[in-house]
């Protein structure tokens, strides 16, 4: 476990001191659980990997131009983002929320299977809602920004 622990840490681009403001756990707990003088419990390991997925605001920062030709290719535009993501105070356990807006031809089934491709693409739960049923002054409309 001690290198794939520092493999998954290195792969997801995070430092020791990063992964322990995720986690909170003390850095040197995790460098112990790398070297292998302490090994971790079942559920410290998934806390760990848990820690180490991508945050949703950097899958978007990664995949924003491949996002948006996605949402073109689903009759979808005008793609934003609201919620934790842009305001950077998501976690790993937040997910990107979306805001479209639709074509008159695509259907709610449409925007559902988008959803799933999206998630597929960021590796992160996304939720999908369409501007055209939420009024001008509706604090998503407000808070949004362009992905």
């Amino acid at each position: 476990m001690s290198e794939t622990l520092r493999e998954l840490r290195e792969q997801a681009g995070l430092s020791q001191v990063q992964l322990a403001a995720r986690t909170g756990v003390a850095q040197p707990n995790i460098a112990a659980y790398e070297s292998g003088r302490r090994n971790p419990s079942p559920a410290m390991i998934e806390r760990l990997r848990s820690a180490m997925r991508l945050l949703p605001h950097e899958a978007l920062e990664r995949h924003r131009d491949e996002l948006k030709a996605l949402a073109a290719e689903y009759g979808l535009s005008n793609v934003r983002v609201f919620g934790s993501a842009p305001q950077g105070t998501d976690t790993s356990g937040s997910d990107l929320d979306i805001l479209v807006t639709r074509s008159p031809h695509v259907g709610l089934l449409t925007v559902a299977e988008f959803s799933f491709a999206a998630e597929r693409l960021l590796g992160v739960p996304v939720d999908v809602i369409t501007d055209g049923g939420l009024p001008d002054d509706h604090p998503i409309l407000r808070s949004a920004v362009a992905a």
